[in-house]
Protein backbone atom coordinates (compact mmCIF):
# COMPACT_ATOMS: atom_id res chain seq x y z
CA UNK A 1 0.00 0.00 0.00
CA UNK A 2 1.41 3.39 -1.25
CA UNK A 3 2.41 6.36 1.45
CA UNK A 4 1.87 3.29 3.77
CA UNK A 5 5.39 3.74 6.25
CA UNK A 6 4.26 0.38 7.82
CA UNK A 7 8.16 -1.16 6.62
CA UNK A 8 9.87 1.22 8.35
CA UNK A 9 7.35 2.77 11.36
CA UNK A 10 9.58 1.60 14.24
CA UNK A 11 13.10 3.28 12.92
CA UNK A 12 11.11 6.40 11.18
CA UNK A 13 12.23 8.76 14.13
CA UNK A 14 15.62 7.53 14.25
CA UNK A 15 15.94 8.00 10.50
CA UNK A 16 14.38 11.28 10.09
CA UNK A 17 16.69 13.13 13.21
CA UNK A 18 20.22 11.11 11.82
CA UNK A 19 19.34 13.50 8.78
CA UNK A 20 17.73 16.27 9.68
CA UNK A 21 18.84 16.42 13.30
CA UNK A 22 15.83 17.99 15.20
CA UNK A 23 14.59 20.14 12.56
CA UNK A 24 11.29 18.39 11.74
CA UNK A 25 10.61 18.11 14.90
CA UNK A 26 11.37 21.76 15.63
CA UNK A 27 9.32 22.76 12.70
CA UNK A 28 6.24 21.09 14.42
CA UNK A 29 6.57 22.10 17.98
CA UNK A 30 6.90 26.22 16.70
CA UNK A 31 3.87 25.66 15.62
CA UNK A 32 1.85 24.58 18.68
CA UNK A 33 1.22 28.16 20.29
CA UNK A 34 -1.07 28.65 17.61
CA UNK A 35 -3.48 26.40 19.12
CA UNK A 36 -6.64 27.39 21.39
CA UNK A 37 -7.91 25.69 24.49
CA UNK A 38 -10.73 23.49 23.57
CA UNK A 39 -9.75 23.01 20.06
CA UNK A 40 -10.43 20.44 17.67
CA UNK A 41 -7.87 19.48 15.96
CA UNK A 42 -7.16 16.91 12.79
CA UNK A 43 -3.79 15.15 12.61
CA UNK A 44 -2.84 13.63 9.05
CA UNK A 45 0.08 10.95 9.02
CA UNK A 46 1.21 12.00 12.34
CA UNK A 47 3.80 9.04 12.10
CA UNK A 48 4.62 7.86 15.69
CA UNK A 49 2.85 9.89 17.40
CA UNK A 50 5.22 12.05 19.26
CA UNK A 51 3.11 15.46 18.58
CA UNK A 52 0.99 14.32 20.85
CA UNK A 53 3.34 14.70 23.91
CA UNK A 54 4.29 17.80 22.61
CA UNK A 55 0.64 19.11 22.24
CA UNK A 56 -0.22 17.52 25.56
CA UNK A 57 2.65 19.94 27.01
CA UNK A 58 0.34 22.64 26.24
CA UNK A 59 -2.47 21.77 27.19
CA UNK A 60 -3.26 18.70 29.02
CA UNK A 61 -6.93 18.54 28.56
CA UNK A 62 -9.59 20.32 26.84
CA UNK A 63 -8.68 19.04 22.94
CA UNK A 64 -10.45 16.83 21.10
CA UNK A 65 -7.70 15.41 18.32
CA UNK A 66 -8.38 12.75 15.52
CA UNK A 67 -5.35 10.91 14.50
CA UNK A 68 -5.80 9.67 11.18
CA UNK A 69 -2.98 7.85 10.01
CA UNK A 70 -2.66 4.92 7.11
CA UNK A 71 0.24 2.89 8.66
CA UNK A 72 -1.11 0.37 11.37
CA UNK A 73 2.25 0.27 13.01
CA UNK A 74 2.54 4.20 13.20
CA UNK A 75 -1.00 4.30 14.93
CA UNK A 76 -0.10 1.71 17.53
CA UNK A 77 3.23 3.46 18.56
CA UNK A 78 0.89 6.86 18.93
CA UNK A 79 -1.71 5.00 21.20
CA UNK A 80 1.29 4.72 23.73
CA UNK A 81 2.19 7.85 23.76
CA UNK A 82 0.98 10.00 27.08
CA UNK A 83 -1.82 12.70 25.27
CA UNK A 84 -3.04 12.92 29.20
CA UNK A 85 -6.52 13.95 29.67
CA UNK A 86 -7.02 14.92 25.75
CA UNK A 87 -9.25 13.04 23.89
CA UNK A 88 -7.22 11.30 21.04
CA UNK A 89 -9.54 8.91 18.42
CA UNK A 90 -7.07 6.83 16.22
CA UNK A 91 -8.26 6.32 12.55
CA UNK A 92 -6.11 3.66 10.62
CA UNK A 93 -7.36 4.46 7.32
CA UNK A 94 -5.73 6.90 4.61
CA UNK A 95 -7.00 10.37 4.94
CA UNK A 96 -8.94 9.67 1.09
CA UNK A 97 -10.75 7.09 2.95
CA UNK A 98 -11.78 8.93 5.77
CA UNK A 99 -15.06 10.02 6.37
CA UNK A 100 -16.55 12.43 9.01
CA UNK A 101 -19.16 15.35 9.30
CA UNK A 102 -17.40 16.86 11.72
CA UNK A 103 -14.99 20.00 11.09
CA UNK A 104 -11.72 21.23 12.67
CA UNK A 105 -10.41 24.41 14.16
CA UNK A 106 -7.69 23.40 13.16
CA UNK A 107 -5.63 20.94 10.57
CA UNK A 108 -1.85 19.48 11.08
CA UNK A 109 -0.12 18.06 8.09
CA UNK A 110 3.15 17.11 8.24
CA UNK A 111 5.25 15.78 5.84
CA UNK A 112 2.35 14.71 4.21
CA UNK A 113 1.84 16.12 0.39
CA UNK A 114 5.40 15.08 -0.25
CA UNK A 115 4.37 11.67 -0.35
CA UNK A 116 1.51 12.10 -2.88
CA UNK A 117 2.06 12.86 -6.80
CA UNK A 118 -0.33 15.78 -8.02
CA UNK A 119 -3.61 14.61 -8.72
CA UNK A 120 -3.73 12.44 -5.35
CA UNK A 121 -2.32 15.92 -3.30
CA UNK A 122 -5.24 18.30 -4.88
CA UNK A 123 -7.92 15.41 -4.16
CA UNK A 124 -6.44 15.61 -0.51
CA UNK A 125 -6.02 19.96 -0.41
CA UNK A 126 -9.67 19.80 -1.34
CA UNK A 127 -11.04 17.47 1.23
CA UNK A 128 -9.35 18.91 3.71
CA UNK A 129 -10.33 22.23 3.05
CA UNK A 130 -14.00 21.11 3.50
CA UNK A 131 -12.98 19.88 6.73
CA UNK A 132 -11.37 23.13 8.05
CA UNK A 133 -13.51 25.48 10.13
CA UNK A 134 -13.96 28.69 8.79
CA UNK A 135 -10.90 30.85 10.41
CA UNK A 136 -9.34 27.67 11.20
CA UNK A 137 -5.84 26.99 11.30
CA UNK A 138 -4.17 24.28 9.21
CA UNK A 139 -0.23 23.98 10.28
CA UNK A 140 1.56 22.70 7.21
CA UNK A 141 5.01 21.22 7.24
CA UNK A 142 7.38 19.87 4.42
CA UNK A 143 10.37 20.30 1.96
CA UNK A 144 10.93 23.21 -0.02
CA UNK A 145 13.02 23.85 -3.13
CA UNK A 146 12.15 27.56 -3.63
CA UNK A 147 15.32 28.72 -1.27
CA UNK A 148 17.86 29.30 -4.35
CA UNK A 149 20.97 29.33 -1.82
CA UNK A 150 21.82 25.84 -1.25
CA UNK A 151 19.46 24.19 -4.04
CA UNK A 152 21.77 21.79 -5.44
CA UNK A 153 22.11 20.08 -1.90
CA UNK A 154 18.49 20.16 -1.27
CA UNK A 155 17.64 18.38 -4.66
CA UNK A 156 20.21 15.86 -3.71
CA UNK A 157 18.83 14.73 -0.53
CA UNK A 158 15.42 15.21 -2.52
CA UNK A 159 16.29 12.79 -5.01
CA UNK A 160 17.90 10.35 -2.35
CA UNK A 161 15.07 10.32 -0.61
CA UNK A 162 12.75 9.53 -2.87
CA UNK A 163 14.55 6.81 -4.34
CA UNK A 164 15.03 5.20 -0.80
CA UNK A 165 11.11 5.44 -0.73
CA UNK A 166 10.73 3.46 -4.67
CA UNK A 167 13.02 0.62 -3.59
CA UNK A 168 11.15 -0.51 -0.28
CA UNK A 169 7.84 0.56 -2.42
CA UNK A 170 6.01 3.24 0.29
CA UNK A 171 5.69 6.23 -1.83
CA UNK A 172 4.38 7.22 -5.05
CA UNK A 173 5.58 10.67 -5.65
CA UNK A 174 8.83 11.43 -7.55
CA UNK A 175 8.89 14.85 -7.34
CA UNK A 176 8.12 17.87 -4.71
CA UNK A 177 4.80 19.99 -5.01
CA UNK A 178 4.64 23.50 -4.09
CA UNK A 179 1.55 23.49 -2.40
CA UNK A 180 1.42 27.26 -1.02
CA UNK A 181 -0.35 27.67 -4.42
CA UNK A 182 -3.50 25.95 -3.57
CA UNK A 183 -3.78 27.93 -0.43
CA UNK A 184 -3.45 31.49 -1.77
CA UNK A 185 -6.13 30.38 -4.75
CA UNK A 186 -8.28 29.30 -1.86
CA UNK A 187 -7.99 32.90 -0.10
CA UNK A 188 -5.94 31.49 2.87
CA UNK A 189 -4.18 33.88 4.76
CA UNK A 190 -0.29 33.71 5.66
CA UNK A 191 -0.21 33.80 9.78
CA UNK A 192 3.61 32.28 9.74
CA UNK A 193 6.22 30.93 7.57
CA UNK A 194 9.05 29.89 8.94
CA UNK A 195 11.99 27.56 7.67
CA UNK A 196 14.90 25.35 8.97
CA UNK A 197 17.83 23.09 7.73
CA UNK A 198 18.96 25.89 5.67
CA UNK A 199 15.65 26.76 4.19
CA UNK A 200 14.63 23.07 3.18
CA UNK A 201 12.36 22.43 5.66
CA UNK A 202 9.32 25.32 5.61
CA UNK A 203 6.58 25.59 8.38
CA UNK A 204 3.71 27.43 7.07
CA UNK A 205 0.21 28.50 8.87
CA UNK A 206 -2.36 29.45 7.04
CA UNK A 207 -5.87 30.69 8.15
CA UNK A 208 -8.76 29.96 6.27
Amino acid sequence: MLNNYDKIASHYDTLSRLVFSKSQVNAQINQLKYIRENSSILIVGGGTGWILEEIAKIFSSGLKIVYVEISAKMVTLSKARNYLENTVEFINLGIENFKTNQTFDVVLTPFLFDNFVRSRAEQVFIKLNLLLKEKGLWFLVDFSLNAERGKWWKWLILKSMYLFFKVINIVDATNLIDMKSYFLAAKYQIIEERFYYGNFIKASIFKK
